[in-house]
């Protein structure tokens, strides 16, 4: 796993560690991270914060050049909402952990033009079906679905 997954696959780790869902992401700009997150919606009470939108706000209001030029890795494929701030800011290319527990809108991503590498990384596969199979209506929740 490279550095910026396994960066990642740290921000998730410390969102389950304070409770939340174990999702990471970073956006990386010419080997450097700008921005990097986990999903905080239940840490902080959020309707948005997940794993990407956090990275997103933690980089701070950048460029639209500079956004261009970056990377987002993310350890679980990314929902609608967060593939939808991918194709605002114009990230080219996403790095994606695993899809397996979640497939998201990795179609409409490629379709728009946008290069997605899945990892398929034991690692991330394992934290997320672990996390589902401990706190489902939680998991649930946080992809809009009803109870289970």
């Amino acid at each position: 796993m490279d550095a910026f997954m396994q960066a990642a696959l740290e921000e998730a780790r410390l969102g389950s560690q304070e409770g939340g869902i174990p999702i990471g992401s970073v956006i990386v700009h010419q080997g450097r991270i700008l921005g990097r997150g986990h999903n905080r919606r239940v840490q902080q009470g959020s309707a948005i914060l997940h794993g990407e939108m956090d990275a997103f706000e933690n980089a701070g209001r950048l460029s639209a050049q500079i956004y261009r030029e970056c990377v987002l890795y993310t350890t679980l494929s990314p929902c609608s909402m967060c593939s939808g701030a991918i194709l605002l800011y114009g990230i080219p290319r996403i790095i994606v952990g695993e899809n397996q527990t979640f497939m998201g809108e990795e179609d409409w991503l490629r379709s728009r033009g946008v290069h997605v590498e899945v990892l398929q990384d034991p690692d991330c596969i394992a934290l997320m079906h672990d996390f589902i199979a401990s706190k489902p209506s939680l998991w649930n929740e946080d992809i809009g679905e009803p109870d289970a």
